[in-house]
């Protein structure tokens, strides 16, 4: 690919995301955000999303990512998790509440990636409690075990954010409440890895 090629595809890829972003930002329900209205705000044929991202998830999936890297990086109470004095199942803990309470003010946008997650999740996507996993159990369970907790823990969190409605309407677990959410989240950590 020459030279030239790359800076217009690289530009496309830069003007689809905008889009994306400014339309997932400006609206209430994610389905709305169609590839046809990003394609069309970013002024290129709609065939360019699925050869740039493969998908319409997918590009949704990166504007997410990047949404949720700045809501991370302004929440002070990640920012203790190089802190080696914490004990990792409290690491652990931390990054699962905030995740999920990023997720839930932010329902809209995690509502249009988190079935993509679910379904396409790969070896780095949503495992990120991986290394504090492996940490708690210094060397107690394989990599391969440590790896289907950190998989199955994040997997339940992520359609508890999805069905968090139903949760509180049907079950009375409102995860809107930042004390439920709390203990909802340490009592699935208790669970996964052991009390």
């Amino acid at each position: 690919m020459s030279e030239k090629n790359k800076r217009d595809l690289d530009a496309t890829k830069a003007s689809l995301l905008s889009s994306a972003k400014e339309l997932l930002l400006g609206c209430s329900d994610p389905e709305k955000v169609t590839s046809r209205a990003i394609a069309g705000r970013a002024g290129v044929n709609v065939a360019m999303i699925n050869y740039c991202f493969g998908s319409r998830e997918s590009l949704l999936y990166e504007v997410y990512k990047e949404l949720l890297g700045k809501a991370q990086m302004s929440d002070t109470s990640l920012t203790c998790l190089n802190d080696s004095t914490i004990p990792p199942r409290d690491k652990l803990f931390l990054v699962h509440y905030t995740f999920m309470k990023l997720m839930i003010e932010n329902f809209t946008l995690s509502k249009s990636v988190t079935q993509y997650i679910l379904l396409h999740r790969s070896d780095e996507a949503g495992l990120e409690s991986l290394p504090l996993i492996k940490e708690y159990f210094a060397g107690s369970k394989t990599d391969e075990e440590c790896a289907l907790i950190a998989f199955e823990l994040t997997s339940i969190h992520e359609i508890a954010v999805l069905q968090h409605n139903m949760l509180r309407d049907k079950l009375g677990v409102d995860l809107t409440d930042d004390n439920v959410l709390r203990e909802y989240v340490k009592k699935n950590i208790d669970r996964f890895l052991g009390q």
